[in-house]
Protein backbone atom coordinates (compact mmCIF):
# COMPACT_ATOMS: atom_id res chain seq x y z
CA UNK A 1 0.00 0.00 0.00
CA UNK A 2 2.67 2.35 -1.40
CA UNK A 3 1.92 5.71 -1.08
CA UNK A 4 4.12 9.48 -1.74
CA UNK A 5 1.44 11.43 1.32
CA UNK A 6 3.22 11.03 4.67
CA UNK A 7 1.01 11.04 8.04
CA UNK A 8 0.05 14.57 9.46
CA UNK A 9 -1.07 14.55 12.96
CA UNK A 10 -2.76 17.29 14.50
CA UNK A 11 -4.50 17.99 18.23
CA UNK A 12 -7.28 19.65 18.74
CA UNK A 13 -6.74 21.14 22.28
CA UNK A 14 -9.86 22.85 22.25
CA UNK A 15 -12.06 19.48 23.27
CA UNK A 16 -12.37 17.94 26.80
CA UNK A 17 -11.00 14.80 25.35
CA UNK A 18 -7.83 16.17 23.11
CA UNK A 19 -8.68 14.70 19.44
CA UNK A 20 -6.07 13.61 17.46
CA UNK A 21 -6.42 13.60 13.75
CA UNK A 22 -4.62 11.06 11.49
CA UNK A 23 -4.16 12.12 7.85
CA UNK A 24 -1.63 10.21 5.09
CA UNK A 25 -0.79 6.77 6.74
CA UNK A 26 -2.59 4.82 9.75
CA UNK A 27 -0.37 2.45 11.58
CA UNK A 28 -1.95 0.03 13.02
CA UNK A 29 -0.19 -3.54 15.68
CA UNK A 30 -2.47 -6.63 15.90
CA UNK A 31 -1.82 -8.41 18.71
CA UNK A 32 -3.27 -11.15 20.99
CA UNK A 33 -4.97 -9.22 24.35
CA UNK A 34 -3.30 -8.93 27.40
CA UNK A 35 -4.63 -8.58 31.47
CA UNK A 36 -4.07 -5.05 30.46
CA UNK A 37 -6.40 -4.54 27.87
CA UNK A 38 -9.33 -5.64 30.18
CA UNK A 39 -10.91 -2.47 30.72
CA UNK A 40 -10.77 -1.78 26.46
CA UNK A 41 -12.20 -5.45 26.08
CA UNK A 42 -15.35 -4.90 28.07
CA UNK A 43 -15.83 -1.16 26.62
CA UNK A 44 -15.20 -2.79 22.72
CA UNK A 45 -17.97 -5.31 23.84
CA UNK A 46 -20.29 -3.66 25.29
CA UNK A 47 -20.37 -1.31 22.27
CA UNK A 48 -20.88 -4.29 19.41
CA UNK A 49 -24.19 -4.78 21.85
CA UNK A 50 -25.21 -0.83 21.30
CA UNK A 51 -24.29 -1.28 17.43
CA UNK A 52 -26.92 -4.03 17.91
CA UNK A 53 -29.29 -2.58 20.02
CA UNK A 54 -28.80 -5.40 22.86
CA UNK A 55 -27.14 -3.26 25.74
CA UNK A 56 -29.77 -4.70 28.37
CA UNK A 57 -28.34 -8.19 27.05
CA UNK A 58 -24.78 -7.23 28.30
CA UNK A 59 -24.17 -9.25 31.48
CA UNK A 60 -20.26 -8.94 31.70
CA UNK A 61 -17.91 -7.11 34.23
CA UNK A 62 -14.34 -6.89 33.80
CA UNK A 63 -14.04 -9.06 36.62
CA UNK A 64 -16.09 -11.94 34.67
CA UNK A 65 -14.17 -11.21 31.49
CA UNK A 66 -10.61 -11.41 33.72
CA UNK A 67 -11.95 -14.99 34.53
CA UNK A 68 -13.29 -16.03 30.63
CA UNK A 69 -10.25 -14.95 28.91
CA UNK A 70 -7.34 -14.98 31.47
CA UNK A 71 -7.42 -18.41 33.74
CA UNK A 72 -4.56 -18.69 35.73
CA UNK A 73 -4.28 -22.16 34.35
CA UNK A 74 -5.54 -21.57 30.46
CA UNK A 75 -6.30 -24.24 28.06
CA UNK A 76 -3.45 -24.25 25.29
CA UNK A 77 -3.29 -21.17 23.08
CA UNK A 78 -6.30 -20.61 20.52
CA UNK A 79 -7.97 -23.29 21.52
CA UNK A 80 -9.82 -21.11 24.82
CA UNK A 81 -11.60 -17.54 24.36
CA UNK A 82 -8.85 -15.41 22.50
CA UNK A 83 -9.11 -11.64 21.77
CA UNK A 84 -7.09 -9.84 18.82
CA UNK A 85 -6.85 -6.27 19.46
CA UNK A 86 -6.46 -3.95 16.69
CA UNK A 87 -3.91 -1.00 17.88
CA UNK A 88 -3.65 1.95 15.83
CA UNK A 89 -1.48 4.88 15.66
CA UNK A 90 -0.24 8.09 13.49
CA UNK A 91 3.62 7.10 14.29
CA UNK A 92 4.85 3.38 13.24
CA UNK A 93 4.96 1.01 15.95
CA UNK A 94 8.60 -1.25 16.62
CA UNK A 95 9.04 -4.01 14.47
CA UNK A 96 8.66 -7.09 16.85
CA UNK A 97 11.82 -9.03 17.64
CA UNK A 98 9.81 -12.08 17.95
CA UNK A 99 7.42 -13.65 19.17
CA UNK A 100 6.10 -12.18 22.59
CA UNK A 101 5.69 -13.88 25.90
CA UNK A 102 1.60 -14.37 24.92
CA UNK A 103 2.84 -16.60 22.05
CA UNK A 104 1.79 -14.56 19.05
CA UNK A 105 4.00 -12.18 17.14
CA UNK A 106 2.12 -9.18 16.55
CA UNK A 107 1.17 -8.08 13.08
CA UNK A 108 2.21 -4.89 12.15
CA UNK A 109 1.05 -3.08 8.81
CA UNK A 110 0.46 0.56 7.20
CA UNK A 111 -3.10 2.13 5.40
CA UNK A 112 -2.87 4.65 3.73
CA UNK A 113 -6.43 6.65 4.20
CA UNK A 114 -8.28 8.28 1.91
CA UNK A 115 -9.97 10.57 4.66
CA UNK A 116 -8.52 11.89 7.75
CA UNK A 117 -9.17 10.04 10.83
CA UNK A 118 -10.07 11.47 14.08
CA UNK A 119 -9.63 9.78 17.50
CA UNK A 120 -11.86 11.40 19.90
CA UNK A 121 -11.56 9.47 22.59
CA UNK A 122 -7.76 9.83 23.37
CA UNK A 123 -7.29 9.11 26.75
CA UNK A 124 -10.44 6.21 27.26
CA UNK A 125 -8.70 4.31 24.39
CA UNK A 126 -4.99 4.62 24.82
CA UNK A 127 -3.44 1.67 24.98
CA UNK A 128 -1.64 0.11 27.86
CA UNK A 129 -0.08 -2.25 26.34
CA UNK A 130 3.68 -0.80 26.32
CA UNK A 131 5.25 2.58 26.32
CA UNK A 132 4.08 4.13 23.05
CA UNK A 133 1.67 6.64 24.00
CA UNK A 134 -0.05 7.71 20.70
CA UNK A 135 -1.45 3.83 20.01
CA UNK A 136 -5.11 3.84 20.72
CA UNK A 137 -7.15 0.40 20.66
CA UNK A 138 -9.60 0.33 17.47
CA UNK A 139 -11.39 -2.52 17.44
CA UNK A 140 -11.35 -6.62 18.49
CA UNK A 141 -11.94 -9.86 16.63
CA UNK A 142 -13.00 -12.82 19.58
CA UNK A 143 -12.67 -16.33 18.52
CA UNK A 144 -12.42 -19.74 20.30
CA UNK A 145 -11.95 -23.89 19.18
CA UNK A 146 -14.94 -25.68 18.05
CA UNK A 147 -15.95 -29.26 17.63
CA UNK A 148 -17.98 -30.80 15.57
CA UNK A 149 -18.39 -34.91 14.51
CA UNK A 150 -18.06 -33.88 10.98
CA UNK A 151 -14.36 -33.49 11.26
CA UNK A 152 -11.40 -34.98 13.02
CA UNK A 153 -10.01 -31.68 14.27
CA UNK A 154 -10.84 -28.51 15.77
CA UNK A 155 -12.09 -25.45 14.01
CA UNK A 156 -12.66 -21.62 15.28
CA UNK A 157 -15.67 -20.37 16.20
CA UNK A 158 -15.66 -16.70 14.95
CA UNK A 159 -17.60 -14.96 18.01
CA UNK A 160 -17.15 -11.36 16.36
CA UNK A 161 -15.04 -9.03 14.60
CA UNK A 162 -16.23 -4.76 15.56
CA UNK A 163 -14.46 -1.36 14.84
CA UNK A 164 -14.80 1.67 16.72
CA UNK A 165 -16.78 4.08 14.31
CA UNK A 166 -13.82 6.15 13.71
CA UNK A 167 -11.88 3.32 12.40
CA UNK A 168 -14.49 1.58 10.03
CA UNK A 169 -14.42 1.59 6.41
CA UNK A 170 -10.95 1.54 6.51
CA UNK A 171 -9.95 -2.03 5.15
CA UNK A 172 -9.44 -3.27 8.48
CA UNK A 173 -11.63 -5.92 8.59
CA UNK A 174 -10.21 -7.82 6.15
CA UNK A 175 -6.18 -7.63 8.67
CA UNK A 176 -8.72 -8.74 11.19
CA UNK A 177 -10.69 -12.01 9.90
CA UNK A 178 -7.21 -12.78 7.51
CA UNK A 179 -5.44 -12.82 10.46
CA UNK A 180 -7.66 -15.32 12.68
CA UNK A 181 -7.84 -17.66 9.35
CA UNK A 182 -4.22 -17.85 9.06
CA UNK A 183 -3.52 -18.56 12.53
CA UNK A 184 -6.51 -21.67 12.10
CA UNK A 185 -4.85 -22.55 8.42
CA UNK A 186 -1.28 -22.46 9.99
CA UNK A 187 -2.32 -24.28 13.39
CA UNK A 188 -4.31 -27.35 12.10
CA UNK A 189 -7.78 -26.16 12.98
CA UNK A 190 -9.93 -27.33 9.98
CA UNK A 191 -12.75 -24.32 9.50
CA UNK A 192 -13.46 -20.77 10.71
CA UNK A 193 -17.17 -20.22 11.10
CA UNK A 194 -20.00 -18.05 12.94
CA UNK A 195 -22.69 -16.50 12.66
CA UNK A 196 -23.52 -13.81 9.56
CA UNK A 197 -26.22 -11.25 9.60
CA UNK A 198 -28.39 -11.60 6.92
CA UNK A 199 -29.75 -7.96 7.57
CA UNK A 200 -26.09 -6.19 7.28
CA UNK A 201 -25.58 -6.48 3.18
CA UNK A 202 -22.00 -4.82 3.39
CA UNK A 203 -21.21 -7.40 6.62
CA UNK A 204 -22.42 -10.48 4.31
CA UNK A 205 -20.84 -9.36 1.65
CA UNK A 206 -17.23 -8.72 3.04
CA UNK A 207 -17.51 -12.34 4.87
CA UNK A 208 -18.20 -13.85 1.00
CA UNK A 209 -15.70 -12.23 -0.39
CA UNK A 210 -13.28 -13.52 2.18
CA UNK A 211 -14.14 -16.98 0.98
CA UNK A 212 -16.96 -18.05 3.74
CA UNK A 213 -19.43 -20.51 2.30
CA UNK A 214 -23.13 -19.30 3.48
CA UNK A 215 -25.32 -22.35 4.49
CA UNK A 216 -29.12 -21.70 3.50
CA UNK A 217 -29.98 -24.91 4.40
CA UNK A 218 -29.56 -24.38 8.18
CA UNK A 219 -30.69 -21.76 10.82
CA UNK A 220 -29.35 -20.29 14.23
CA UNK A 221 -30.95 -21.81 16.88
CA UNK A 222 -30.23 -20.93 20.92
CA UNK A 223 -32.05 -22.49 23.96
CA UNK A 224 -31.52 -19.44 26.89
CA UNK A 225 -33.29 -17.74 29.37
CA UNK A 226 -35.86 -19.17 31.38
CA UNK A 227 -36.08 -21.87 28.42
CA UNK A 228 -32.65 -23.29 29.64
CA UNK A 229 -33.41 -22.83 33.15
CA UNK A 230 -36.81 -25.06 32.91
CA UNK A 231 -33.84 -28.24 33.05
CA UNK A 232 -31.50 -26.76 35.81
CA UNK A 233 -33.87 -28.91 38.12
CA UNK A 234 -34.21 -31.87 35.73
CA UNK A 235 -31.74 -33.68 37.76
CA UNK A 236 -33.37 -37.34 37.05
CA UNK A 237 -32.27 -36.91 33.23
CA UNK A 238 -29.05 -35.87 33.92
CA UNK A 239 -28.47 -39.00 36.16
CA UNK A 240 -29.92 -41.19 33.33
CA UNK A 241 -33.48 -41.93 34.50
CA UNK A 242 -36.67 -42.20 32.19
Amino acid sequence: MASSLSATVTTDTSSENNNVTITGKIYTRLRLATKSDLYHIYQLFYQIHAYHNNTHLYKATESSLENLLFKENPLPLFYGPSVLLLEVSPTPFNEPKNTTDEGFKPVLTTFDLKFPVVEGLVEEFRSKYDDKSDAYIAGYAFFYANYSCFYDKPGFYFESLYFRESYRKLGMGSLLFGTVSSIAANNGFVSVEGIVAVWNKKSYDFYVNMGVEIFDEFRYGKLHGENLQKYADNKDKNDGGN
